[in-house]
């Protein structure tokens, strides 16, 4: 061992279970150092790090949505150790520490719940959510103040149908809003209508840009309905998974080879495993 390495684990808490959050800090830490720590984590940076941020937080809703606690506290810890190691590369690169993110967020949430922390008297769960919404747009104007639409803010990165719910709510606080959501539907008429256009015309970026209007348009009645469209779309994958699965294994069961069969023999299985779930 070099003196170096040597000098670093005589200096350094001896980590025995049960683990805390130090612990984590510690783990981490010890990972990113120079010479001793795992030459993987050495390699990372914010950006490489970033796809598995947002890879862990859907596997915690996965779990959230399965009710499975056990995977739940075990994809939360994922989760954690993601922010954990963002802070800790920027703490190596001299931008912020653990404990300013810490400290930030503690001091968003005081303030942001002045009826718990301060003096306001917001008593409904209505009154807190527009208290919430007028902070949140103090705290963007200030971040933004170059940027004075009322889309300013809206991460570009958030999952498509995300985004498209959060501008069009946005937007629609400037009163640019469908007001009945019937409307909206003439609208998902139209959009149809435009994609057959499109495929008349085999130009595919064309057919795309349609496809991408009816999508938005599609999120924006999810909206209208007070339905969160991400979600709504996960449980269509969910229930189309389960049913696709369903299939499969009723063909197994009738010694048919699944993929083997026309697309008629498939749809008469799929609508028997229909006809199970209803019953």
């Amino acid at each position: 061992m070099n003196r170096a390495a040597k000098g670093f684990l005589m200096t350094n808490k001896v980590l025995t279970p049960p683990y805390d959050f130090d612990d984590l800090l510690e783990i981490m830490k010890r990972l990113r150092t120079p010479e001793t720590g795992c030459a993987w984590d050495l390699e990372q940076s914010f950006e490489t790090i970033a796809p598995y941020t947002i890879e862990e937080a859907y596997e915690v809703g996965d779990a959230i949505e399965r009710g499975d606690m056990r995977d739940l506290s075990d994809e939360l810890g994922d989760l954690l150790l993601q922010v954990v190691f963002h802070a800790q590369i920027a703490t190596d690169e001299g931008h912020f520490t653990i404990r300013d993110v810490t400290q930030a967020i503690s001091e968003k949430m005081i303030r942001r719940h002045p009826h718990v922390f301060g003096e306001a008297d917001h008593k409904t769960s209505a009154q807190q959510v527009s208290n919430w919404e007028s902070i949140k747009a103090a705290e963007r104007a200030d971040k933004i103040a170059n940027d004075t639409s009322a889309l300013a803010g809206v991460a570009k990165a958030l999952p498509a149908l995300m985004r498209a719910e959060k501008v069009q709510k946005r937007a629609a606080r400037t009163g640019f809003d469908w007001i009945d959501p019937q409307d909206i539907l003439d609208k998902l008429e139209e959009e149809k209508a435009e994609i057959e256009e499109a495929m008349g015309s085999g130009d595919q970026d064309h057919i795309e840009e349609e496809i991408g209007d009816l999508l938005f348009v599609a999120a924006n009645l999810a909206r209208r309905l007070k339905v969160d469209p991400e979600i709504a779309l996960r449980k269509a994958n969910t229930k189309f998974e389960r049913r696709f699965r369903a299939m499969e294994q009723e063909a197994t069961a009738q010694g048919l080879d699944f993929s083997a069969l026309s697309l008629e023999a498939q749809e008469s299985l799929w609508q028997q495993v229909k006809a199970k779930e209803r019953s």
